[in-house]
């Protein structure tokens, strides 16, 4: 398998997984089909169009390629049809399709930039978060939830960290697929564990 189709198959997956979790964040909201659609599609391509737009590739992923959009709207479809089962565990669902999409949008964020705009690493690592970590956000906004990003959870430390790793595997010559998976792994596991144990980050408190 080249690397060109590794990186397009774990994009098309984080796109599905994503989504959702854009669905079903939106169906707590208790919003109409057009509204989980929307949040599942900002949810899911988010980040990537961030990204895009400030490394200047255009267009941007989805523009050129529909199948994009097409995978949003299965996501959409088979989130509507088990919404019996997601109802009863779609807390969980949506922490675990999270996790996913976090780990795979951080590496392809970072991939991207290294390989298509030869950035630093730091500005990679940078652009692994974005990629990672805006889609969410942009859905939590809308949906009146304070982003995860912004809270004290393990959640953009655990992208950053899968950034890290890619570029010192990627600075010792590792196969992207390789790569690819232990930087995913790191990100995933991070990100569980966290929520499992309940780490969080140390809060910045002022004195009255």
């Amino acid at each position: 398998m080249t690397g060109i189709n590794w990186l397009y198959m774990s994009d098309c997956f984080g796109v599905l997984v994503f989504a959702i979790s854009g669905a079903l964040a939106a169906g707590r909201r208790s919003m109409d089909i057009f509204g989980v659609l929307v949040i599942a599609f900002i949810t899911a391509l988010g980040g990537g169009t961030l990204r895009d737009l400030v490394l200047g590739i255009h267009p941007v992923s989805w523009i050129g390629n529909p199948v994009y959009l097409l995978l949003v709207t299965i996501a959409v479809i088979l989130t509507l049809m088990g919404r019996r089962i997601t109802h009863r565990f779609d807390q969980r669902i949506m922490v675990v399709s999270d996790a996913f999409g976090l780990a795979v949008f951080t590496v392809i964020g970072v991939q991207v930039a290294l390989h298509q705009t030869a950035v630093s690493a730091p500005v990679a690592i940078m652009m692994g978060v974005v990629t990672g970590t805006a889609g969410g956000a942009i859905r939590d906004i809308i949906c009146n939830d304070i982003p995860l990003i912004l809270k004290r959870e393990i959640y953009a430390t655990a992208s950053a960290l899968g950034g890290i790793v890619y570029c010192l595997l990627d600075a010792l010559q590792f196969a992207m697929v390789i790569n690819t998976l232990i930087s995913m792994f790191c990100v995933l596991v991070l990100r569980l564990w966290a929520v499992k144990a309940q780490w969080a980050l140390p809060s910045f408190v002022l004195e009255k």
